[in-house]
């Protein structure tokens, strides 16, 4: 008797060529579209996409001659997803809706959802690849970057944990892009030549900081620059106690000088360059910082800015996650690893520290824009291992 796989039917290339090739591999295939986003309250561009993917992922099942289903999760993306996103921009942090979403809604709701089906598995068209290991007889699940690096989507991944990967597929995860459009013209599926989707649809065309000031009050505030050889840079590279490094640097209003106003701190991330509405500078100007409690966007000039890089970053013990907990550390432990702090960032050399507070990851460079809020992953060679929300 054959398994049975629920895929993730977006209406885009990616998850049309996975449900393709399970098929082909002998599996009983459902597809499943989720709809993830609906609220009267908030202007979304009309252009939101889903209505459009709903009809593509349809079509693809009609070609492929599998069952389809169309599943409303919109109240618990709202309660999971949008309400912490706009809860921790409001807190002045920067979340990562993308490591949510497939933690909470993909890898949870929708996941129980199949299984409610009576699917053995849950497949999706994401660029990673899963494998096995056997330690002390029992099945380890590694979670491994995808073959095509340009695309490798491990990173979105980076909080799940082994019940959810025992029951994931990633049928393109050994594929490159290239390849997977190549089969879908191949198999004329209607999905082969079309874009792939940007960011998360409830954003849809619409810019982030608009979509931010329909639902966070605006409040207008101080643009401060910061000089690059504030005496604060020096003692900072001065610092060698991890708990040092990995400590903010906290700006004053008085070490600077106003150079423009703001609606509001809480729209703004570290690494910023767009949407300041500051000019006339000799480079260009990047948030270096936000104060919330004061409503004051600190910025300074240049992309090498020492504001902008830090060395050492810190995960609470509560936002730390192992993907391999028989990898777990002791504290006092420390382990050579790559991390990454975004999507697509080459992977950097690293040691990870385990306190009793929490994992301290110190760079062997610094590392441009560390964001409060972000997701920190940890690899050894090309498998993710762990993760945390730096703090």
């Amino acid at each position: 008797m054959s398994k049975r796989v629920v895929v993730g039917l977006s209406g885009g290339v990616d998850s049309s060529v996975s449900a393709y090739l399970l098929k082909e591999q002998g599996y009983e295939v459902i597809g499943l579209f989720m709809k993830n986003w609906h609220d009267d309250s908030v202007i979304l561009d009309t252009e939101c996409p889903w209505i459009e993917d709903s009809n593509d992922a349809l079509a693809i099942a009609e070609q492929l001659g599998i069952p389809f289903q169309s599943i409303d999760l919109s109240k618990e993306y709202k309660e999971r997803i949008v309400d912490y996103m706009f809860a921790e921009y409001e807190a002045g942090r920067t979340p990562n809706p993308d490591v949510l979403c497939n933690r909470e809604i993909k890898f949870d709701v929708f996941l129980k959802t199949a299984m409610s089906l009576g699917a053995d598995y849950v497949a999706t068209g994401h660029y990673c690849q899963k494998s096995e290991v056997d330690k002390n007889g029992k099945t380890i699940y590694q979670l491994k970057a995808g073959a095509d690096n340009n695309k490798d989507q491990s990173y979105f991944l980076c909080q799940l944990n082994q019940d959810q990967l025992s029951k994931a597929l990633f049928p393109i995860g050994h594929l490159q892009k290239a390849e997977v459009r190549k089969i879908a013209e191949e198999q004329n599926l209607i999905t082969a030549n079309k874009k792939d989707s940007q960011g998360l649809c409830f954003v849809g065309k619409i810019k982030l900081p608009d979509f931010l000031q329909q639902q966070l009050k605006p409040k207008n505030g101080e643009i401060v620059e910061i000089a690059e050889d504030l005496a604060t840079y020096d003692e900072y590279a001065s610092r060698e106690e991890l708990q040092r490094l990995a400590a903010p640097i906290h700006y004053q209003s008085t070490e600077g000088k106003k150079v423009g106003e703001h609606q509001g701190a809480h729209y703004f991330t570290i690494g910023q360059r767009k949407g300041l509405g500051v000019g006339g500078t000799k480079l260009p100007l990047f948030v270096i910082d936000t104060d919330v409690k004061e409503n004051i966007v600190y910025v300074g000039q240049g992309d090498h800015h020492p504001g902008l890089y830090r060395k050492a970053l810190f995960v609470d013990k509560k936002e730390t996650h192992w993907i391999r907990p028989d990898l777990v550390l002791s504290i006092g432990e420390e382990l050579r690893v790559d991390a990454r702090i975004r999507y697509r960032q080459p992977l950097q050399k690293a040691a990870l520290f385990q306190k009793e507070e929490g994992v301290y990851i110190l760079f062997d460079e610094a590392q441009r824009g560390v964001t409060p809020g972000q997701f920190v992953a940890w690899y050894i060679n090309d498998e993710l291992i762990g993760s945390g929300v730096i703090n």
